[in-house]
């Protein structure tokens, strides 16, 4: 298959992520806040948990929740479902037509662990799958009947799963899998939990039965973890536009701080739907700002001492760039996954070189970005020597 349609299927699956992806996140947010905004007043009906008066648009809206279900059904009501089946579906797409198609460009570093494209494409996918199980299964057991504990249990979970992803896959691609990670168990979520046991309270509606109030607590257990999982979720799935991020060697730490810093800022916007007075959430502000300069820390780039004193001529640099990088940023790429140098960056002279060296230096001095996957085996020596001309530069 040509870089061409490779890329328009990748343009067409991004596009339709977005939009599916925008209604599932603004229908959790929006489900969230709601809930938290609820109020008791007076001459509510029976059954009614609480009620919101909202204002949008140009009109008003009065909604009440039953905690529940009420006694009677009309039938037109309203499922909030296929966003999110849609966000999993075009996100697994993505992540074949990116990842799996090209496995050994994207996928797979032969310096972390060598592997054949069927292999890494294996352990994706049993990794993901085993990712929900486990999820589950803390959901399910004695753990889960304390949120403090289940929350700290998921957060390690989810670290774990980035320290295995980052000493199996490349770097872009093992972050990438943390993101398909925690959104394969959102979705999941919904679809395996959270719709199935509405489906039951309204059956049980229907049938004249008194619905199980445990379904409904259930169902928002899981839906509370998928609204503090969208704020770090989305930084996994644009992370491989930051080099940055797997440059460390240490991906897991970069991805636990990431964690702390989504969590911190759901909660606080979630207590203050809530109304709760600033005096009793001010504490999230601190850690959030602590965890996200912990994140910038381990992440900036260190410079070696030693590349200062270290003479690198323009023959050496070309050598190295037509070795590694040329196959894909030349005019003419010979590379089977383009048709043209990746961003218009071609690196045919040294004047192309210097133009581009902050690019360079992001990409394949600081990090391991580039070469992709590094399929031409750069060394960490020919990654010094490139440095050090660009800092001489």
């Amino acid at each position: 298959m040509s870089a061409f349609v490779l890329d328009w299927l990748n343009l067409i699956f991004r596009w339709a992520h977005l939009v599916v992806g925008i209604g599932w996140i603004g229908t959790s947010f929006y489900f969230i806040a709601l809930d938290l905004s609820l109020r008791k007043r007076e001459n509510m009906p029976e059954g009614v948990y609480g009620t919101a008066w909202e204002v949008h648009g140009g009109g008003f809206y009065h909604v009440e929740k039953y905690l529940v279900a009420p006694k009677s059904l009309p039938p037109d009501l309203l499922w909030y479902k296929w966003e999110a089946y849609l966000t999993w579906v075009t996100g697994f797409a993505l992540l074949i037509v990116q990842y799996y198609w090209n496995a050994g460009t994207y996928l797979i570093n032969p310096s972390v662990l060598p592997l054949l494209p069927s292999q890494a494409i294996v352990i994706s996918l049993l990794g993901l799958t085993a990712g929900w199980f486990i999820y589950d299964g803390l959901c399910r057991s004695a753990i889960g009947k304390n949120p403090t504990a289940l929350a700290v249990a998921v957060f390690l979970l989810i670290v774990a799963a980035a320290y295995v992803f980052s000493h199996v896959f490349s770097g872009r691609g093992a972050l990438i899998h943390v993101g398909a990670f925690v959104g394969t168990i959102m979705a999941v979520n919904v679809f395996g939990v959270i719709i199935p046991n509405q489906k039951k309270v309204t059956a049980a509606l229907l049938a004249g039965r008194s619905p199980d109030p445990a379904l409904g607590a259930v169902s928002k257990q899981r839906s509370v973890h998928n609204n503090y999982l969208t704020l770090p979720v989305l930084v996994m799935m644009v992370s491989n536009h930051y080099p940055m991020l797997a440059s460390t060697g240490e991906t897991w730490l970069v991805i636990a701080l990431i964690l702390v810093v989504g969590a911190g800022a759901r909660h606080f916007l979630n207590r203050h739907d809530a109304g709760d007075h600033f005096t009793r959430v001010w504490w999230t502000l601190p850690v959030t700002a602590v965890a996200l300069g912990a994140a910038i820390f381990v992440t900036a780039p260190r410079t070696d001492p030693g590349l200062a004193s270290l003479e690198v001529s323009d023959a050496e640099v070309l050598a190295i760039v037509g070795k590694h990088c040329v196959m894909c940023h030349s005019s003419r790429p010979t590379h089977a996954g383009f048709d043209e140098p990746p961003k218009g960056v071609v690196l045919a002279s040294i004047g192309d070189i210097r133009n581009h060296a902050d690019q360079i230096m992001a990409q394949a001095v600081n990090g391991d970005a580039m070469p992709l996957g590094n399929e031409t085996h750069m060394t960490e020596e020919e990654r010094r020597q490139l440095g050090a001309f660009l800092l001489s530069q």
